[in-house]
């Protein structure tokens, strides 16, 4: 009887029929999450550079053409044209408009006017600051005032079986245009 079950298990040791199978049901569920994380990381990369993008585009729409005569009042005009181009950026790109989110913290600059440049109240969920201060004035060159476009853009990963299964995370757009003057 002893004989007979060593004999039994070492034949079945030596055995290599189905070893196949089993080393693909070890492998195949890591592919698997590999696959979707490498899915849910693209999308995420995709999103970020749909949404620089528009933030680019409104600090540029918002920018030109800087009014030097208009006092304060050309803040909110073109706080608007930055934001509705920002909209229609992330539109284009089908993403929702409306889940954008103020930045935390808001980004702070010194202003170019006497103005504080906090976040318009025109722009709602997207920060429009403008006229900043990028560069300061020297002795041999004129300072740098521009707008910059700030918002953040949620996003979900969907990855079973991980700690980032249904996180949420905030995508941060900004962008810097120097003003354009006529």
């Amino acid at each position: 009887m002893r004989n007979s079950l060593r004999s039994t298990l070492h034949r079945l040791g030596a055995e290599v029929r189905g070893a196949e199978i089993a080393e693909a049901a070890a492998v195949l569920p890591l592919m698997f999450m590999m696959l979707l994380g490498i899915f849910w990381f693209g999308q995420a990369f995709s999103i970020y550079g749909a949404i620089t993008r528009a933030a680019q585009e409104g600090a540029r729409a918002g920018a030109a053409p800087y009014c030097t005569t208009c006092k304060n009042n050309f803040l909110f005009n073109y706080a608007a044209n930055a934001v509705s181009t920002t909209q229609a950026a992330l539109t284009a790109s089908k993403l929702d408009p409306s889940q954008a989110a103020p930045p935390t913290p808001v980004p702070t600059f010194v202003s170019c006017s006497t103005t504080s440049p906090s976040c318009s109240a025109a722009s709602g969920k997207i920060c429009v600051q403008a006229p900043v201060q990028f560069f300061p004035a020297t002795a041999t060159a004129p300072g740098v005032c521009g707008m910059s476009v700030t918002f953040q853009y949620p996003f979900q990963f969907w990855l079973p079986f991980t700690t980032l299964n249904k996180q949420k995370i905030l995508l941060t757009a900004s962008a810097r245009v120097r003003m354009e003057t006529r």
